[in-house]
């Protein structure tokens, strides 16, 4: 039996959805083009979403759980030092620029380019998604500060955002110039940039 026979059919239409999503965006999507990539009849789609926009939320809750599952697991969470965690952060998202372009750029930002006026309710769910994924790097920017003695203007929700909004770029100018290399230097001058902030020492 293969894999795509062993998922139920909602899985299928949830990943076929992501998939499309990510390299189509939201409004050039169909329901038929949904139910078509996932082999599945529109009578399957109903039977579990109520509408494209029903889809699209569980997708994004979809979305937040591989993400948590994806972090969570990794080696770098497990780094001993505060910063070399956020800095092992921004390695691995690195890692993840490979393949086509919508293997590697973001679900909720994707959405959000385009639907943040038209699907407010859409808007509110990629910006819970972008903030709670922000928060998972706030208790690292937090424990790197006072390891450090820093003396700081700024709060490390603002860091964690600054640093989602940089990675959330380099996607868009990944998109702009059609390949990864420019995401790439971005998230390595990213990488520079928190070398250096934290590289400060508290006035005695």
């Amino acid at each position: 039996m293969s894999v795509v026979s062993q998922k139920s059919s909602k899985e299928r239409l949830l990943d076929a959805a992501i998939h499309l999503f990510r390299s189509r965006g939201y409004t050039a999507t169909r329901v038929d083009d949904i139910c078509e990539h996932a082999g599945l009849t529109k009578g399957s789609f109903f039977h579990h979403f109520t509408s494209k926009q029903d889809l699209a939320l569980a997708c994004i809750r979809r979305w937040n759980e591989l993400n948590t599952a994806t972090f969570d697991s990794t080696l770098y969470r497990f780094l001993p030092d505060p910063l070399d965690r956020l800095l092992g952060y921004i390695d691995f998202r690195k890692t993840l620029l490979r393949g086509d372009l919508p293997d590697y750029t973001s679900l909720t930002g994707t959405l959000l380019q385009e639907i943040y006026i038209t699907h407010p309710v859409l808007r509110d769910a990629c910006n819970d998604s972008i903030s709670d994924h922000a928060e998972l790097l706030e208790s690292d920017i937090d424990a790197a500060i006072r390891l450090r003695g820093l003396q700081v203007s700024w709060t490390p929700a603002s860091l964690a955002l600054h640093i989602e909004a940089v990675i959330q770029g380099a996607f868009i100018l990944a998109k702009a110039k059609d390949g990864s290399t420019v995401a790439s230097a971005c998230l390595d001058h990213l990488r520079r940039f928190l070398e250096l902030l934290f590289a400060q020492r508290a006035t005695a």
